[in-house]
């Protein structure tokens, strides 16, 4: 079984998703977790700044609003679109970020991972484990960053 990770504070589901998303991606990720604390954290730095091509912070953004999905598209080099759950499930096995959360605004970000009987299969980092998407306490699908 797999050690999943978890978020290292309140407002780090965002950058604990695209940790654990580029691990995969790179071919690990299935634990242990030496050094996710800091690697969290310097990704939330990361995703929170907008910077020019020299790599100079240009426009903060505040990292008490949670990390902005086009953000995390450009971190994971895929593009953020409405939450659609079929192109979700077509993009696996890929992971793929989710922001959830209320009718007004987006909350939380959980990583699709799989699927069963069509149901998404999400690492939620608030958790640390991989858990049905319906078992969420955000209802409110936003948006999905799928791969180019």
């Amino acid at each position: 079984m797999t050690d999943w990770p978890r978020q290292p504070d309140s407002r780090t589901c965002g950058p604990s998703s695209v940790v654990v998303a580029e691990a995969l991606l790179a071919g690990g990720g299935h634990g242990p977790w030496p050094d996710f604390e800091r690697d969290v954290l310097a990704m939330h730095r990361r995703l929170t700044g907008v910077r020019d091509r020299h790599g100079r912070l240009q426009l903060p953004w505040p990292r008490m609003l949670g990390t902005p999905p086009w953000a995390v598209a450009r971190e994971l080099g895929g593009r953020a679109r409405r939450y659609r759950q079929a192109e979700v499930l077509a993009a696996l096995p890929t992971p793929v970020p989710v922001f959830l959360g209320t009718r007004w605004l987006p909350r939380h970000v959980v990583l699709v991972l799989d699927e069963r009987d069509g149901e998404p299969l999400v690492y939620n980092p608030a958790v640390g484990a991989v858990v049905p998407l319906s078992s969420s306490r955000w209802k409110r699908r936003w948006w999905a960053v799928l791969p180019r």
